[in-house]
């Protein structure tokens, strides 16, 4: 039986206690989708269910004194629509990350791709009826496991210098000035590259390399979102497409996108060797290939994911003489692969994204205001 909308174990309102369960809200007009993903997190004993609703209205009225840590949020519901709650949801809830659960039609794409772009964190296809087994109920769990450590007390807790690594390039001598930009990005990350992409300014002019963990199916509407908030050409790798000056080459979701110099030209293969991280693409052969075919003269930005994708292909970039810059804790909602590109001291900055763009102009060299 599914617990009673709103409904849940007792939680004290505040921010969640670093040893407490993770308190998960579910928002679904569907009764069996509530039922089914409110048992799957009862039965964890380090999650709990804050409450369980059937409307976006009901939802962002019981945000307001209720609190949680993870929200799972469907999009298509009667009355007002999850796109249209996500504003109203993060502004109520400002603590808590929106996990999407949604199809993986062309036209669900659209519609969870812009709730990421928004500010939800990450997405989650919805099965059809017998789909809800034990490989969906363990992926269902360890996203919101990784999203329930966004807040700051538990993810501090861990840590004996409070969390907070400062930044110290592993390498003393001078960087190599940038000819690419190449930024990874995971979980979180589609928000912050938006923030980023949306504030450089048009005399940038350098070609930015992007790999997103994302499905397949997701990433023709994200090089078409990238294209509108950038104002910059959008290309989706493939073997042999040259990188362009002032355009954004994006990896597919079918392989890694690997960088080759041909005589003067720099050009994308795909590859689809097993990366050590298991994504696909990684960021990580995006990375090393880079610094190898620009013998170092890169700048890699790494954004908000799980996971440690990335730390690999940024030593590789330093070691080279290239420059690795970190999105900071605060701003991030999974610290995974920022945070070990920061610990293992190969970040020579960490930073929000608003911040992150000031030093990317720096680091090329690039006027702002022309």
């Amino acid at each position: 039986m599914e617990p009673r909308e709103g409904s849940g174990k007792a939680t004290p309102k505040g921010g969640r206690d670093a040893n407490g369960p993770i308190r998960v809200m579910i928002i679904d007009d569907s009764i069996t989708v509530r039922t089914v993903f409110a048992r799957m997190v009862e039965a964890d004993r380090d999650l709990t269910v804050a409450a369980t609703v059937s409307n976006a209205e009901r939802a962002i009225a019981k945000l307001s004194s209720l609190p949680v840590d993870v929200i799972l949020l469907d999009l298509e519901m009667p009355g007002m629509g999850g796109l249209e709650a996500l504003p109203k949801i993060l502004e109520k809830a400002q603590t808590a990350q929106v996990l999407v659960v949604s199809s993986l039609t062309e036209d669900g794409a659209e519609h969870t791709m812009a709730a990421l772009s928004m500010g939800a964190a990450d997405t989650m296809p919805k099965p059809r009826p017998g789909g809800f087994d034990e490989g969906y109920r363990a992926a269902l769990l360890g996203k919101i496991r990784a999203l329930g450590g966004r807040d700051p007390a538990a993810r501090f807790a861990a840590e004996p210098d409070g969390g907070k690594p400062t930044a110290r390039p592993v390498r003393t001598h001078r960087h190599k000035r940038p000819e690419v930009v190449a930024i990874g990005a995971s979980t979180g990350g589609i928000h912050a590259l938006n923030i980023l992409l949306r504030a450089l300014p048009r005399s940038f002019d350098l070609p930015i390399l992007v790999t997103q963990h994302l499905p397949a199916a997701f990433i023709p509407v994200f090089a078409r979102q990238l294209e509108l908030v950038s104002a910059r050409k959008t290309v989706i790798a493939e073997d042999g497409a040259e990188i362009g000056t002032g355009e954004i080459m994006l990896a597919s979701g079918i392989g890694h996108m690997i960088v080759e110099r041909r005589t003067a030209a720099l050009v994308t293969a795909i590859s689809s060797a097993p990366a050590p991280s298991g994504c696909r693409p990684s960021v990580d052969p995006m990375l090393e290939s880079l610094a190898d075919a620009v013998d170092g003269h890169a700048l890699a930005v790494i954004l908000s994911g799980m996971g440690r994708d990335g730390v690999i292909g940024a030593a590789r970039l330093v070691e080279r003489g290239g420059t690795v810059l970190a999105q900071d804790k605060d701003s991030s909602a999974v610290w995974g692969m920022p945070g070990a590109v920061a610990k293992a001291g190969l970040a020579s900055v960490i930073q929000p994204p608003e911040q992150l763009v000031q030093s990317i102009l720096a680091e090329t060299g690039v006027d702002a205001w022309k």
